[in-house]
């Protein structure tokens, strides 16, 4: 038999993410041929990519859960959302419900889809088509999030992750993968007003076993990251009163910290209902991104393009991440 290309540089790049051997994740580090799962590091959110993922002091409602948990905690609105996303990796899509109650805390379901694309294998003399080659990610979380006082909040996530290289059909001499473990994650955020109009956090992601590939010997680590961030709200100015400037950097090494690499975003927001952000990713493959957001009612709207890195160059359309949150 032999395989007929489709879509064969995601393959390519899925294979190299699930063998630990990509660079290209824009959250990479030094070290990353070592690690396993490294699709873990593949941004959610259009909010958190139009501010160049500098977002671990903010709370941004669902998308937190793939960054800070603790930005869920003074959430009052239940949400539904969906963030769709689109590079050279993966086609992604995550799905999340947020639950707030009043005494208990915020507590958070989400699934996490990435579909690195597919082969069709066909018969060897014939050319017929006889069967499909799928490879895919899943993450499904579990989230709890609360305050701590007037100015602290902490989260924590509880994250399954597999991996599955699947085919249907005569799949015969394709090999098929299923890789499966289990992370934490853990946030705090602080916020310094009145004394400042300056929140700091801090999130450790990944935090768990070796991924295990069914019938190898080897076990990779998991690409685990300590992320530390700030959030600055510059004073209204008294001619734009209806209009707030906000600024974030972020430092993000692994847990072993030897080089960290910055993350910076800025945001404007008007009338709390329009917004237009920018950021950067200060790593090797990593760049400039744009992003812009809506609110009509309860209906949340945002898009964001990465404008360079090695993930996207071979994307065509816009926007590259859009993501649509429903509170109620």
């Amino acid at each position: 038999m032999r395989r007929r290309r489709s879509r064969l540089p995601a393959i390519v790049v899925a294979t190299a993410v699930l063998l630990g051997t990509a660079s290209t994740a824009s959250d990479a580090q030094t070290g990353v041929a070592t690690e396993g799962a490294v699709f873990l590091l593949l941004p959610v959110g259009a909010r958190a990519v139009g501010l160049g993922h500098a977002v671990i002091a903010e709370g941004v409602g669902s998308e937190a859960i793939w960054w800070n948990p603790a930005g869920l905690a003074r959430l009052d609105r239940y949400e539904a959302s969906i963030h769709h996303s689109q590079s050279l990796a993966a086609t992604g899509d995550a799905v999340s419900v947020i639950l707030p109650f009043s005494v208990i805390g915020v507590f958070g379901l989400s699934a996490n889809v990435l579909n690195f694309g597919e082969q069709q294998i066909t018969d060897n003399v014939t050319g017929e088509p006889i069967g499909i080659q799928l490879i895919r990610s899943f993450v499904f979380a579990a989230t709890y999030s609360t305050t701590i006082g007037e100015k602290v909040n902490a989260g924590i996530n509880y994250k399954v992750v597999q991996f599955r290289n699947d085919c249907s059909g005569a799949c015969v001499d394709v090999p098929e993968v299923a890789a499966t473990t289990s992370a934490l994650d853990l946030g705090m955020q602080y916020d310094l007003s009145p004394l400042s109009p300056v929140t700091i956090g801090v999130a450790v992601r990944n935090l768990g076993l070796r991924v295990q590939v069914k019938d190898s010997e080897q076990a990779d680590p998991l690409p685990t990251r300590v992320q530390l961030g700030v959030a600055y709200r510059l004073p209204p100015i008294e001619q734009l009163r209806e209009t707030e400037l906000r600024v974030s950097g972020d430092l993000v090494d692994q847990l072993r910290i030897r080089s960290p690499s910055g993350r910076v975003g800025v945001e404007l927001l008007y009338q709390k209902r329009y917004s237009v952000r920018a950021g950067y990713v200060l790593d090797d493959g990593g760049g400039p991104a744009i992003g812009a957001g809506v609110t009509a009612g309860g209906l949340l709207l945002d898009i964001a393009r990465v404008m360079g890195g090695e993930l996207y160059s071979g994307v065509e359309g816009a926007p590259i991440h859009v993501s649509l949150r429903y509170l109620f």
